[in-house]
């Protein structure tokens, strides 16, 4: 096949300049991969943000790039987009939630990665033999205890329907974080005398059917525990339990504000700002010394003052309520 001249000269100019490397006075460029779309995951990128901003890197000064992009749930677009990211060189990858975590680790061991809303590296499955994570991974992540204080309260504050506290639970199968907190969850129950009933759902569009069947099986409360799934199908998941007069509980701050009763957890806009003060200090430097991966700071004791209400529940003195 023939190309015209003019053809093969602008495809020889491309190359030359996805093939340039950057000046040293280039505008830095962030790549900032979102796995769905889901309103209190949307508060880790405006964490990010800011905080990047409060340390002196803002796009109104021009003085960095953030190119966004959404998979909306979609596990070949999420692969495109980090492609394409990794294509591009940017100078870091911040990654929210697993999926994208995972989807940049698999594709560059080269660009440093800046994770949020993900757990340790074990949890995910990319730890080495020592358990150590990849050596490009940085940023803020969870692990399992805080959890057992969220699901802890729930006995202390609901009284069972019938000879024993019942509480059900959805769990997305792919998820690793999802399966861990069920088995985590199983174990605490066992010990405290609590019944789960949990029902597998893959996708959230599922959501109101594996509810319907959940809240058919006579549970005391719904437990809505770390899952992308459940993230994205919680108003639908929420419209449900209220029709049955069945209380959401939750180890996520930013649900509670969607409607849950109470939960102790990580506030998911101070996540992404934990990880964005790390990113600027990466941009500020060019360097990784002295930036690990580290354990989220900010976790809350909040509950929904309406949802509360609704079931006539006590809340404790140390909680705070959601505005």
């Amino acid at each position: 096949m023939k190309f015209p001249k003019l053809s093969i000269a602008i495809l020889l100019i491309a190359a030359v300049v996805s093939c340039t490397p950057k000046s040293k006075d280039a505008v830095p460029v962030v790549g900032f991969v979102d796995a769905f779309e889901d309103a209190t995951i949307a508060q880790a990128k405006d964490g990010f943000v800011a905080a990047l901003k409060a340390n002196g890197f803002s796009e109104e000064q021009k003085n960095i790039e953030i190119k966004y992009s959404n998979a909306q749930g979609s596990i070949p677009t999420l692969t495109t987009i980090v492609n394409q990211f990794v294509a591009e060189k940017v100078d870091l990858l911040a990654t929210s939630t697993t999926l994208s975590t995972v989807a940049a680790i698999q594709k560059t061991k080269n660009i440093p990665i800046f994770q949020m809303v993900s757990p340790t590296p074990d949890r995910m499955k990319v730890a080495d033999a020592n358990g150590k994570g990849p050596a490009n991974l940085f940023g803020t992540m969870e692990e399992l205890n805080y959890i057992d204080t969220s699901f802890a309260i729930i006995p202390k504050l609901l009284k069972p329907k019938g000879a024993q506290l019942t509480i059900g639970m959805i769990y997305n199968q792919s998820e690793p974080q999802s399966a861990d907190a069920l088995n985590r969850i199983q174990g605490l129950a066992a010990k405290l005398d609590i019944k789960i009933i949990a029902l597998p759902l893959n996708s959230s569009a599922d959501a109101q059917l594996v509810t319907q069947a959940l809240l058919g099986k006579g549970i005391d409360a719904f437990f809505a525990n770390p899952d992308n799934t459940v993230f994205a199908a919680f108003e639908t998941i929420l419209k449900s339990c209220n029709e049955h007069n069945v209380p959401i509980f939750t180890s996520e701050a930013g649900l509670v504000q969607r409607g849950a009763v109470a939960a102790f957890g990580a506030d998911i806009y101070q996540w992404g700002y934990q990880s964005g003060v790390q990113a600027a200090q990466f941009l500020k430097t060019r360097k990784i010394d002295g930036i690990a991966l580290e354990m989220v700071k900010v976790r809350k004791r909040v509950y929904n003052e309406a949802a509360a209400k609704r079931y006539n529940i006590a809340i404790p003195a140390d909680y705070t309520a959601v505005k």
